[in-house]
This record gives C-alpha cells, structure tokens and sequence, in this order.
C-alpha cells in the first residue's frame, strides 16, 4: 500500500507521461501498488499520479463499496494510456470523491455517455462503451492523468464540502 497524496501536492497537477513499455516488471509493481492502495482506502478508482508516479495508468472498479453504497457495478480494469471519446454532450451531475481529497465531496457535471479506450498491462486493447457511474468514474480517473482535480470541474463551490455536512 503506498500513501495517497491529497490536494496540494503539486505533483496531483502535473500531466503523466504516456506508458512505453507493457509488461515491465515496473509497470506490474506499480499496478500490484494500485491495486494495495485502492483495496486499503475502498476507493472506486485510483491514477498513478495519486501515489506519486507520472505515468498514464489507472484502475478503478466498484463492487459493494462502503464509500458508494448505491453505485451499479463496474468492472475491475486496469486502463493504460487511455483516451476517451465524448458520445453524447449531455452531461448530468453527481457527488464525487477523491482519495486525494478524503472526506469531501463536491457536486459535478459529467458526460453521460462515454467511450474509453487504452490498454491492460499485458498491452491488450481495452475498448467499451459506458454511461451513468461507470462513465463518471472513468473521466474521474482520467483526469488525475491530466493533473486535474473534480472541483476544477464545479460550476457550484457551493455544492463542495465535507462529507458530514453536507448530509449526503
């Protein structure tokens, strides 16, 4: 498990660097760390940049989760060097989280429907069509990638606090 860096840590603002070489003993242990850090904390997903390394890599998956009682499913992925196709410009929003920012949540928009593509760590293509929480939590993931934070995403600072205070 490593430590999780949380908002003000300039590195949570910097873009990753593409990943070059799949299959690297590197890229497994980073991954095997990801995988630690997120089970550890219950996180829905986790990028790279949140324990300090620079490369595009992210993980996410929910089942059951303490953190997002109500949240549908979505598939264990490790996604690298993803890029994501917009589907349908109509966003919704919803409350997100952040292991980088821990007991807050903050109220943003997203696009509804997605396409994201990338690779597994073997290399393998991965490409899938999502929408709802799934889509959220992947651009959510993603934007770590570019060094961007949810409340970067907020139209309403007014809808951002912590979690016991707002009455979620």
């Amino acid at each position: 498990m490593k430590t999780v860096l949380k908002m003000g840590d300039g590195r949570l603002l910097e873009k990753s660097r593409p990943v070059e070489a799949f299959g690297a003993i590197e890229l497994q242990a980073l991954i095997a760390d990801m995988r630690d850090t997120i089970t550890a904390y219950d996180g829905a997903g986790l990028a790279a940049p949140q324990i300090g390394v620079g490369l595009r890599v992210v993980i996410f998956g929910v089942h059951a989760n303490p953190r997002y009682p109500d949240a549908p499913e979505v598939p264990d992925t490790v996604l690298i060097n993803p890029e994501i196709e917009i589907l349908d410009e109509e966003k919704e929003c919803g409350w997100e989280g952040c292991l980088s920012l821990p007991g807050l949540r903050g109220l943003v928009p997203r696009y509804k429907r997605i396409r994201y593509r990338g690779h597994d760590e073997n290399g393998n293509v991965i490409e899938r069509e999502a929408d709802g929480f799934h889509a959220r939590v992947v651009q959510h993931e993603c934007d770590h990638l570019d060094g961007i934070l949810y409340p970067m995403r907020m139209d309403d600072m007014r809808q951002f606090g912590f979690e016991d205070a707002l009455n979620l």
